[in-house]
């Protein structure tokens, strides 16, 4: 067993966040210490055990104060938007993986995994199979994913400098435990409640967040320094995955798909009318990620660090249990029940 695999004390920023938090559970039951760093309170049902500190992974000095005695940083705090222009999101995304860094290397931590996304490629230009070697995006993508790969180029500049540190890249993370929910989750808990009549065509890879998890903890022990590892899970079309959550709860799920050329014409429209909530939901960069839809290659996770991923099924009806158990799905019949469970295994 190398240092690396040896449990010691771990700081996880963004650890209230969605993945966060199924990654202090899973560091806690492998008998990691756990430290968390983010702007927001840990939720009570990751607390237990779990120091956690309020702080802005922008601020060096706070940084320096949680990073005394931590063997392995877990980097996932982001801000994760689907605006055309967000500067915040910029700023969280490519000065806190600096700082972060920085601040490790400084510290003499021994590993540090920075979590990235999928979105830190060109999903536009990847060709037939995207890998850890396609084209990054260029000016005309998605400031989000600008971000993402601005933030990889600055912990690499650090990795040169004698950092230790690997890079992973999740595609689109859904499942138990999410306190939120993310936007993905969230639709699929409207599904499930039967108020998801429309959904755009297209599709996603969606991959589950305890995969997510294990992937990032095999990084920690057994990725290379500089790499990236893309861990990925199933192709689904957003109205295929919809049913299959509608039909675990007895309803039914759209009923139709938006097509693309549509969803094009209307997302610039449906961004102004949006940000009168402050909602990104129907974008350009959300439409054109559903539109784009490359087929992901996760082979060099598999042979590297043992990487696998669940079936989808598994996945959603978890994630449907899951808010049952708590009580947000309602127990009256939607709108929209009716062929649901016959459908919602279709692809």
């Amino acid at each position: 067993m190398t240092d690396r695999q040896v449990p010691g004390l771990a700081l996880v920023t963004g650890g209230a966040g969605f993945i966060g938090v199924n990654l202090v559970r899973r560091l806690r039951v492998l008998g990691w210490s756990v430290r968390t760093y983010d702007l927001q309170p840990l939720p009570d049902a990751a607390a237990d055990g779990v120091e956690h500190i309020l702080g802005d992974v922008r601020d060096r000095a706070g940084l320096d104060d949680v990073l005394d005695g931590v063997d392995v940083v877990f980097h996932l705090a982001a801000r994760i938007t689907l605006a055309t222009r967000d500067d915040a999101a910029w700023d969280v995304n490519t000065t806190g993986p600096a700082t972060v860094a920085r601040a490790a290397l400084d510290h003499g931590v021994r590993r540090m995994v920075h979590t990235s996304s999928v979105h830190a490629f060109d999903l536009a230009k990847a060709g037939p199979r995207l890998h850890e070697t396609s084209l990054r995006p260029g000016a005309d993508r998605p400031v989000y994913d600008r971000s993402k790969a601005a933030g990889e180029a600055e912990v690499r500049t650090v990795i040169d400098a004698g950092l230790d540190a690997v890079i992973v890249n999740p595609t689109g993370v859904i499942g138990p435990i999410d306190l939120g929910p993310s936007r993905a989750n969230a639709g699929l808990r409207a599904a499930a409640r039967g108020r998801l009549p429309l959904a755009v065509a297209g599709g996603f890879d969606w991959v589950d967040v305890r995969d997510v998890v294990d992937g990032t903890v095999a990084a920690a022990a057994h990725g290379r320094t500089g790499e990236n590892y893309l861990l990925s899970g199933h192709q689904r079309t957003v109205v295929a995955l919809a049913r299959l959550a509608a039909g675990l709860n007895g309803r039914l799920g759209p009923v139709a798909a938006l097509p693309a050329w549509g969803a094009e014409r209307v997302a610039p429209l449906g961004e102004r009318i949006g940000g009168l909530w402050h909602s990104d939901t129907f974008t350009p960069a959300s439409v054109g990620t559903l539109l784009d839809d490359p087929v992901v290659d996760r082979s060099k996770a598999e042979r590297e660090l043992g990487y696998g991923s669940r079936p989808l099924e598994d996945t959603v009806r978890d994630l449907i249990w899951w808010f049952r158990d708590r009580g947000d799905l309602g127990s009256s019949p939607g709108r929209w029940r009716g062929a649901g469970r016959r459908r919602a295994h279709q692809t």
